[in-house]
This record gives structure tokens, C-alpha cells and sequence, in this order.
């Protein structure tokens, strides 16, 4: 909530240097999440000799090595680059697998299809790349589900130079608000039932779901364009095939529909699912 109120207040130029109660708060939480993760940089650094590991954090670290020809990353450049994966990544996604799980929870039917592409496809094994990039319905639900249910309701941009947006002109330094949730209900782009579940508006992809080809704006578009996107939607590829393999589920009677934007789009009172193991 602290960071949803810097987002919407204009401060006087200089005020956030000030000791107020707000800005104490943030300066805490600042330096709580940056100890967190240099403890974490600090472990890798003790393991130098053996390699800092092959996930991302560790091969940022690698490119360390290359600072003294300019080419590589600071410290403080990684300690950024994990709060924006961590904040803008893992919030994101767990969204989109909560609207997810809600939907079809509310299509059993779209589940029981779901669930027989998973197993013609996987089997009860754990999925593999190859098997994830073939398992088209998920992947159609799954953009449904962020059209539906974008994690991101708005995004806002700012001009960098004067330009012409059809027929108005855009000074520059204009800040500009993308109404995402807007643009994805918008029926002169989807159709009549833009606001209804209907996943098969994807079956011949993204450009094609609509009467604009860059209508979905989940991940943004163009060269601002979330550059986690790929990797976003094989991680959720991957958690809703394992749990079609396992379980069947419903939304419990005490679900109450309460969408609400949290800096991202949530369930305000939580999803209550009713999970039963497949077989029994």
C-alpha cells in the first residue's frame, strides 16, 4: 500500500529527502530489502572459485567480472534488477495463476479440456520445454485469463519527444496513462462477448484475437515490452499442467467475486478452491 501511495502522490520537489513518517517507512523497507538480497549476493560471492550458480541472479553476478571494461553490472545494478524481477515478476504471475485457477474453476468444462491435453501430451510426468510449448489450449486460457484479469490494469508512459497520436499532438515529457483493463474489455476490439470467457479467440494467436493485432496488452508491446513475458508464461504453463495432472477443483461457496486493484489486479477477499486428487 506505501508503494501504491508514492505511485499516486505529487510531492514537492525535495520532500521525499525529508524525515517524514512515510518517507522513514519507505527508507526501512528500502534497506530491508536491499540487506535481503546482498545476504544472498554475499553467499554466491563466498563461492566464487565453484561459480555463482546458473540461475539468473548467478549470471548476473558473472557479468561482474566484465565492470572494469564498462561491459558488466554493478552491484547496485543487481540488487535493482532483482527487486524488478522479484516485485514485477513473481507478483504478476501468481496473479495470473489465481485468475487462472479461478476460470476454470468456473468452466469445468474448459478444465476437463485442459487436463486431456496435459495428459496426451505429458503424461503424469513432469512436463519438459518441449512438452509445455505443445500444450496450445493451456496457453490459449492462459491469455484469456490476462485479458480478463490483466495483474496490470494500467501502465503509463511518458513522450519522449513531440509526436502525433492520430489526430493529437503529444508534446513531449507528456505523461501518457494506458488503460489496460479498459482496452481489453473494449468490444469494438473483441467483439460481443469481450467480456465473457471464450479462450478459443486465440486459437490462431495473439495478433489475430482481435480487430487490432496489438490489442492484448498484458506484457505491453513494442521495444518496452515485458522482457520477462516468455519466461512468465512457461512458469505458468508449468504449475497449471502439474496441478490438472493431480487434482480436479471448484471455487468454494464462500468465494465472494471482489476483483481489486492492489498495484495489481487481486481477489480482495482471497480464492477459497475446493481441491479433490484425481481418482478418488
Amino acid at each position: 500500500m506505501l508503494i501504491l501511495a508514492n505511485i499516486l502522490n505529487r510531492e514537492i520537489p525535495g520532500y521525499k529527502y525529508l524525515p517524514t513518517e512515510r518517507n522513514r517507512q519507505r527508507w526501512k523497507l528500502e534497506r530491508k530489502v536491499r540487506n535481503s538480497l546482498m545476504s544472498i549476493i554475499q553467499s554466491r560471492l563466498g563461492s566464487e572459485h565453484s561459480g555463482y550458480g546458473n540461475d539468473l541472479l548467478g549470471l548476473m553476478m558473472e557479468s561482474t567480472r566484465a565492470t572494469q571494461e564498462g561491459t558488466g553490472l554493478s552491484m547496485d545494478e543487481i540488487v535493482d534488477e532483482c527487486k524488478t524481477f522479484f516485485f514485477a515478476g513473481h507478483e504478476t504471475t501468481s496473479h495470473l495463476l489465481t485468475w487462472t485457477i479461478f476460470l476454470l474453476s468456473t468452466n469445468r468444462d474448459w478444465q476437463e479440456r485442459l487436463r486431456e491435453e496435459v495428459v496426451n501430451e505429458c503424461q503424469m510426468e513432469i512436463p519438459t520445454a518441449d512438452n509445455l510449448n505443445k500444450l496450445k489450449l493451456v496457453t490459449m486460457v492462459l491469455l484469456e485469463a490476462l485479458r480478463l484479469y490483466s495483474p496490470v490494469m494500467v501502465m503509463v508512459r511518458k513522450a519522449a519527444q513531440d509526436m502525433n497520436l492520430g489526430n493529437l499532438m503529444i508534446p513531449k515529457d507528456t505523461i501518457l496513462t494506458v488503460p489496460i483493463a479498459i482496452i481489453h474489455h473494449n468490444k469494438d476490439l473483441w467483439g460481443d462477448d469481450a467480456n465473457e470467457f471464450n479462450p478459443e479467440r486465440f486459437e490462431n494467436g495473439v495478433t489475430k484475437a482481435a480487430r487490432h493485432p496489438n490489442a492484448l496488452l498484458a506484457f505491453s508491446m513494442g521495444p518496452r515490452a515485458c522482457v520477462g513475458q516468455n519466461f512468465a508464461m512457461l512458469e505458468a504453463k508449468m504449475v497449471v499442467a502439474l496441478i490438472l495432472q493431480r487434482f480436479s477443483f471448484s471455487l468454494s461457496p464462500d468465494y465472494k467475486h471482489e476483483p481489486t486493484d492492489r498495484l495489481t489486479l487481486q481477489p480482495q477477499s482471497g480464492l477459497p478452491v475446493v481441491f479433490k486428487p484425481l481418482g478418488i
